[in-house]
């Protein structure tokens, strides 16, 4: 979708959300509030990814030379049980960590009325979320595929099944109520967003956490807030790519983009057995030291080390490009959702919302219904690595929108689902977007892969998009990869989205065909 002189576009994975940003932007918001608008509606019909137990990170920039990363990720619990094993993956004790995807709407909507003179009242950004969490919403595909795929090991999780699936698993299109979020958010709009830290729906919250067994109290509630930092950048032909900082995995997507800048792309061409390869080999370079990202209050961040040019110059030295370098490398799995907007001014925003896994902890919150994220999974339990869970501590996370800027204004928004993927995913869209100058949706829509185990293969094998080609398969094989092809348009691939700002004002956007999502013009 393009369009000129907007008032400005959004892109979303559900059309819902997409409507509301657009109808925010259409009545005189901001890219800011349309994101927050967007967030809130995204968290209801999207439950199976996001929603108010969950986190954000979000990135802001403008025409003026304004930019800055908001950090909406919720903290370890002071108190917290020892574990002789690995932290669990569902459960109460995978809810370690609190939720600031709520408190992340609050410093944004903040922050657009001081920067940007937003004037929309944030009881009209939650009113379409609230609408259809009461008066119910279409099953997408996505949640009824995530319902099935999970129907068996859900039926276990505790007060789950009668919140998402009480006639067993729905059908596409049927209507989905969850009227317990439709109070929450309604208190949220009476009472301001920090009641769901300190006021009765904090209480409410907190009892609920504390009969389902976590160690979350009041006062962690209370204690979670978002935290404001400058985004890390690095310098890419031309255009100056923006990601958030640790404890995010953003300088992992910087680092595989500054050994990228190495090689002359466009001479291999777009979607080629040598595209793909040099992609693959500078994520498997910049993965290598991203297990010390972590939260910089507890562990030292050397990002400027990290993105050094002369140490991307010597890690790209070492991309044999006849030669795949083996790969046994850990596992971060997690999925997540990517909204951007862009405003007639060009202020933009990028977000990624996240439960972590599907589902997350897969426990709602007493009569909330309200889905707690399972992000305490994300921490080591044995002593000793810069990730090892501790009291009050923010987990490495996976969620790390996009903005570039050229000659310092907004020029692409820009980001993805998919945990580990979300670097590998967005090497071959920025690279499709810059070095071949390929429309956002066609850069959507190329071939994509994913090096290493997922939910359903335990190979760490190179899983590629079957619609790359037989003669590209047979190529990067000979190569070395270990090759697990997939079907075209799979969904784990990510599921993207982007929006190129033209330096007269045009917008072109799209989201992935991967998913059911959609950018809408205005």
């Amino acid at each position: 979708m393009s369009a000129r002189d907007p008032l400005g576009m959004v892109t979303s994975p559900h059309p819902l959300a997409s409507a509301a940003g657009a109808k925010t932007l259409r009545a005189g918001g901001d890219a800011i509030e349309a994101a927050i608008a967007m967030g809130a509606t995204i968290g209801v019909v999207f439950p199976h990814f996001c929603g108010l137990g969950g986190d954000a990170v979000w990135l802001v920039a403008d025409r003026e030379g304004r930019r800055a990363a908001f950090l909406g990720i919720g903290q370890a619990a002071k108190t917290l049980p020892a574990f002789d094993g690995p932290i669990p993956t569902r459960g109460p004790l995978s809810m370690l960590t609190t939720a600031c995807a709520v408190d992340s709407w609050r410093h944004a909507m903040e922050w657009s009325a001081r920067e940007w003179g937003g004037r929309t009242p944030f009881p009209t950004l939650l009113a379409d979320a609230i609408t259809h969490a009461r008066d119910g919403f279409p099953v997408s595909k996505s949640q009824a595929f995530w319902l099935a795929f999970r129907h068996s090991e859900a039926a276990r999780w505790p007060g789950f099944a009668p919140a998402f699936m009480p006639a067993g698993p729905p059908e596409v299109g049927s209507r989905f109520r969850q009227e317990g979020v439709a109070r929450a958010l309604e208190a949220i709009v009476a009472d301001g967003p920090r009641s769901f830290y300190e006021g009765e729906l904090a209480k409410a919250l907190a009892a609920g956490l504390a009969a389902a067994g976590s160690p979350l109290t009041l006062t962690d509630l209370a204690a979670t807030r978002t935290r404001e930092a400058a985004p890390v950048s690095l310098a890419y032909r031309g255009y100056e790519l923006l990601a958030p900082p640790p404890p995010t995995q953003g300088v992992s997507t910087l680092a595989i983009m500054g050994i990228l800048r190495r090689f002359d792309l466009p001479a291999y061409g777009a979607g080629s057995a040598d595209h793909i390869h040099l992609c693959v080999e500078a994520v498997k370079r910049a993965f290598l030291t991203r297990d010390a990202i972590a939260d910089p209050d507890f562990a030292p961040q050397p990002v400027e080390g990290w993105l050094d040019p002369d140490r991307l110059a010597a890690a790209a030295r070492t991309i044999d490009l006849g030669k795949a370098l083996s790969w046994p490398q850990p596992l971060r799995t997690g999925d997540t959702v990517f909204f951007g907007a862009v405003d007639r001014r060009g202020r933009s925003a990028s977000v990624l919302q996240s439960l972590y896994f599907d589902w997350g902890s897969g426990t709602p919150i007493g009569e909330t219904g309200i889905l707690w994220q399972n992000r305490g999974a994300a921490f080591y339990a044995a002593p000793g690595h810069p990730n090892t869970l501790a009291p009050g501590k923010r987990p490495f996370y996976t969620l790390n929108p996009g903005l570039a800027l050229k000659d310092g204004k907004p020029a692409l928004v820009y980001g993805t689902q998919g945990a580990d993927g979300q670097p590998q995913t967005l090497s071959m869209v920025l690279t499709r977007l810059i070095d071949f100058g390929e429309t956002p949706a066609g850069a959507l829509a190329g071939p994509r892969f994913l090096l290493g185990k997922t939910f359903s293969d335990s190979r760490d094998s190179l899983k590629i998009e079957s619609d790359v080609g037989a003669a590209t398969l047979a190529d990067l094989a000979a190569r070395g990869h270990e090759l697990s092809p997939i079907e075209p348009r799979s969904p784990l691939a990510g599921l993207a989205g982007a929006i190129r700002i033209g330096g007269d004002g045009a917008m072109e956007g799209a989201h992935d065909p991967r998913g059911e999502g959609v950018a809408e013009a205005v």
